[in-house]
């Protein structure tokens, strides 16, 4: 329990570090935007790809996915059911929705609790594939859809040339054939790699600053369904599936149980910008949903201790 809560302090403290750099605005107006592109786009995907090339391969094919996709499937489903069939909301924004309560951030806040509170980094890695691979292309299809255009097929494709999918791809398959690079290959992506978790969490910290949830018209009522389903429903469906269904060792339940209470992605809150669907009912999910994680994933060490 004092590992786990040593964990959290570390995470706590580089998110309030980035938050007062933001509220000093010291770094000026564009600094989360490029930390966020650099992230994005080289020091994640290098960490991700270092990560799983030296990792168990047990552990990337490990029925922990099958949880993860069930106890997503399972939230998805009664949202789907709650917003469309008895509320009637538009098919956009149900979708908005799912994708809220579905979509964990495995990325940003999956990765840095792997490392100091699982310790082992390599666990986000099949739901970050999961996610890439058939949940997005999934919800953006719908999305294109639901405002008349036509099958998307270059909006889905470009999913698949998402650089966080292209490196864990790559660590993945190295792992799985036991290919080991030498060591003076890995350094320059170790070293790159190295930078992604500080900079998730000072970005993280930063885009907090400023942020009002819940103002009227931003769809109340859906945020709170929506964020109950994803700190809650989620991590409930992910131990009764580890627990009674596809049956998991206790270490394992435990990676399972706490990367169903990750918050929503940020994706998510991209998705609804693009299409101009729902954005202040993904923008207030995210946020509670981050703000809610942390007394979350603290109850579940202690309801699910690994």
């Amino acid at each position: 329990m004092l590992g786990v809560l040593t964990g959290f302090a570390i995470i706590a403290v580089v998110i309030a570090a980035g938050y007062l750099l933001g509220r000093s605005d010291v770094l000026g107006p564009s600094a989360r935007t490029v930390l966020s592109r650099f992230v994005f786009f080289a020091a994640s995907p290098c960490l991700l790809f270092t990560v799983l090339a030296k990792a168990d391969p047990h552990v990337l094919v490990s029925p922990l996915l099958g949880v993860s996709a069930g106890s997503a499937l399972t939230v998805v489903v009664v949202t789907v059911l709650v917003s469309r069939l008895v509320w009637r909301r538009p098919v956009a924004q149900t979708t908005v929705s799912a994708f809220a309560a579905g979509y964990v951030n495995a990325n940003n806040i999956g990765l840095p609790v792997a490392i100091y509170v699982l310790g082992n980094a390599a666990y986000p890695a099949p739901v970050v594939l999961l996610q890439l691979l058939v949940y997005a292309p999934t919800g953006l299809l719908v999305l294109e859809l639901a405002r008349g255009g036509r099958v998307p097929w270059r909006t889905v494709l470009r999913s698949f040339g998402n650089p966080l999918l292209l490196g864990t791809l790559l660590g993945a398959i190295l792992a799985l054939t036991r290919v080991h690079l030498p060591q003076p290959v890995l350094e320059p992506f170790v070293l790159i790699g190295g930078a992604a978790i500080p900079l998730m969490l000072m970005g993280f910290g930063m885009s907090l600053h400023g942020q009002r949830v819940l103002e009227p018209g931003s769809g109340r009522r859906d945020v709170l369904l929506v964020t109950a389903l994803k700190l809650l429903g989620m991590p409930a469906a992910a131990w009764l599936l580890g627990t009674f269904v596809l049956p998991l060792d206790q270490r394992t339940l435990h990676a399972a149980v706490v990367l169903a209470g990750l918050p929503t992605a940020q994706n998510v809150l991209v998705y609804a910008m693009r299409y101009d669907r729902s954005v202040l009912i993904a923008r207030d999910t995210v946020l509670l949903t981050t703000l809610g994680s942390l007394p979350v994933l603290l109850l579940v060490a202690v309801l699910v201790p690994s």
